[in-house]
């Protein structure tokens, strides 16, 4: 999906504002979920995505397939069940991480940092080669880390944009990511968003962040910082209005207030 091809003010659904949306049908244009909760054979969570499926568009933005791991094990299995969820709720888009989190015996649960070389690069684009060939066109969206690699030879914008152009994926950019990021490592959020092709940004994440005396911190339970909202201001003039969501710890009011 590229920009204008879908409405624009989308929400994070998760499971405390399952009754709200089931009688309310807030005013959403879009809901996201997390891919991984709905992987169970049966229960109330995908009850209620088949019911407000049918009113609203639907993204699937998965957190574990780890596309940047160099271990393979749990790869297939989960791109599977990813399949699966897909054929059954036809999302309007599927997204995914730039990390890898798989070592052999284990899934670390997390978004860990990728060194930005040109070997990460060929294994990322492979995966995600892998991915596509299953699910269709997905998403990459940008992370939050709080280390660098001394073997790094490229920018992160500049890997992100290159996995885009080799495998025709989208870019899922997270403009807090890019600022906390700039916040941990010197960077240049502004210049690193002006660096991504404009045509393949398909969604825009915004969220608040914890500033620590160690580092900044993508935690989501903060309001979106004024120096976040410029950017996203800087970003929109870049790109044109795309779909783009709040990624918050929040009531459905407090979302509706910060939209307005």
């Amino acid at each position: 999906m590229y920009p204008g091809t879908q409405p624009l003010n989308g929400f994070g659904l998760r499971a405390p504002h399952y009754r709200e949306f089931l009688e309310q049908r807030p005013p959403v244009d879009w809901i996201e979920v997390h891919t991984e909760n709905y992987f169970g054979a049966g229960g109330w969570d995908l009850q209620v995505l088949e019911t407000l499926r049918a009113d609203y568009p639907l993204s699937l933005h998965g957190v574990a397939l780890a596309l940047g791991s160099a271990s393979d094990e749990h790869f297939a299995a989960h791109l599977q069940k990813i399949r699966d969820l897909a054929r059954r709720f036809e999302p309007a888009r599927i997204s995914e991480h730039l990390c890898w989190a798989v070592v052999p015996g284990r899934h670390l649960n997390d978004l860990l940092p990728l060194p930005l070389t040109a070997e990460a690069l060929r294994l990322v684009c492979a995966r995600v080669d892998q991915a596509q060939a299953s699910l269709g066109p997905i998403l990459l969206e940008n992370v939050s880390t709080h280390l660098r690699f001394a073997a790094d030879t490229l920018g992160e914008a500049e890997f992100l944009d290159e996995v885009a152009r080799r495998t025709g994926c989208g870019v899922l950019l997270d403009v807090n990511n890019l600022y906390v990021n700039q916040c941990n490592h010197g960077e240049d959020a502004r210049a690193a968003m002006l660096a991504i092709d404009p045509a393949v940004v398909g969604e825009v994440h915004l969220a608040g962040h914890l500033i620590t005396d160690d580092a900044v911190v993508d935690h989501h339970g903060a309001p979106v910082a004024d120096a976040v909202w410029a950017l996203y201001r800087d970003c929109v003039a870049h790109i044109g209005a795309v779909p783009t969501l709040i990624e918050a710890l929040l009531d459905f009011k407090l979302f509706l207030i910060l939209l307005c």
